[in-house]
């Protein structure tokens, strides 16, 4: 289940806790086409949505799923705690930094986060 919300002028579809795993494009694409089917310019994730292999990037599960949201041009954010993951991962660390630094991918704790960026992209 998702809602679309307006976060700051912003729609953003926020995805439900409970549902499918998102592993792949299949799923990223699900998510894009509900996403432009409502209007929404983002679409927020709870990090415990996307399987495990998501945080291992030698998989390049992260990268083709990015990917998609790119093609389409619709920002993702992964919401929620990934500590775990990055203090496993330095190259992930570096991959959630370097995203966070740009407009189209994000990595945020929470939704008070979320509501700073999206004023932060309208200013």
């Amino acid at each position: 289940m998702s809602t679309l919300r307006t976060i700051n002028d912003v729609p953003v579809l926020m995805c439900a806790a409970e549902g499918e795993v998102i592993a792949g494009e299949r799923e990223a694409l699900d998510c894009i086409g509900n996403a432009g089917y409502q209007g929404a310019q983002w679409v927020v994730i709870p990090a415990g949505r996307f399987d495990e292999s998501f945080f291992r990037l030698g998989t390049r599960v992260a990268g083709a799923i990015i990917q998609k949201f790119v093609q389409y041009r619709m920002g993702i954010v992964v919401l929620g705690d990934i500590s775990r993951h990055i203090e496993a991962s330095s190259a992930l660390r570096d991959f959630v930094r370097e995203c966070n630094r740009g407009t189209q991918t994000w990595f945020l704790a929470d939704e008070a986060e979320l509501r700073e960026r999206l004023a932060g992209a309208e200013a």
